[in-house]
Order: C-alpha cells, then sequence, then structure tokens
C-alpha cells in the first residue's frame, strides 16, 4: 500500500521535459584532476552533449555520418581509399 500511482500530468511533463532537452540541447561538463604535491598525475577532462540529431547537425556536429560502423556511405568510402592505396602502391611498384 506504499506504491504509488503516477498521474497522466507527470508523465507529460516528463515528455516535455525531455522534448525541451532534445530541442535546445543540453551540455554537461567537468574535470577531474588527480594531484599528488602538487604534481598532476591523471586530468580526466568529461564533455557529454544531449541533443536530438537535427539539432546536434545544426551545431555542425555530425561524426556518426563518417563513422563506418554506423554509416554504409562512410563504409564504401573507406573502401574506395583502400582501393586506391593498394593501386597506387602497384603503381610505384611498377616504376
Amino acid at each position: 500500500m506504499g506504491g504509488r500511482i503516477a498521474h497522466a500530468t507527470e508523465a507529460t511533463n516528463l515528455a516535455d521535459i525531455l522534448e525541451r532537452v532534445l530541442d535546445k540541447g543540453i551540455v554537461i561538463a567537468g574535470d577531474i584532476q588527480i594531484k599528488i604535491a602538487d604534481v598532476e598525475l591523471l586530468t580526466i577532462k568529461i564533455r557529454l552533449l544531449v541533443a536530438s540529431v537535427d539539432k546536434a547537425m545544426e551545431m555542425g556536429i555530425n561524426w556518426w555520418q563518417q563513422d563506418s560502423f554506423l554509416s554504409s556511405k562512410a563504409q564504401e568510402q573507406e573502401e574506395r581509399i583502400k582501393d586506391l592505396e593498394t593501386v597506387v602502391k602497384r603503381l610505384k611498384s611498377e616504376a
């Protein structure tokens, strides 16, 4: 009997918040440094961007289009580059 019933207004609010975050984007940034006697041993820089694909592309972020694991077009380009490198090596060895 200690359970809580979620109302439709709460779900709508959460959906509105998520839509707003994806539409506008949000950046979370932080740095972690480990030092001993003023000697920096380790620095970790954390940057997280949460945004929709449209918003990311608007900001010039499109790394997934060049990633051969995510884009068939990028994979085709990598294969073409490898083929061209093979041709160039063959032509150099013949010269």
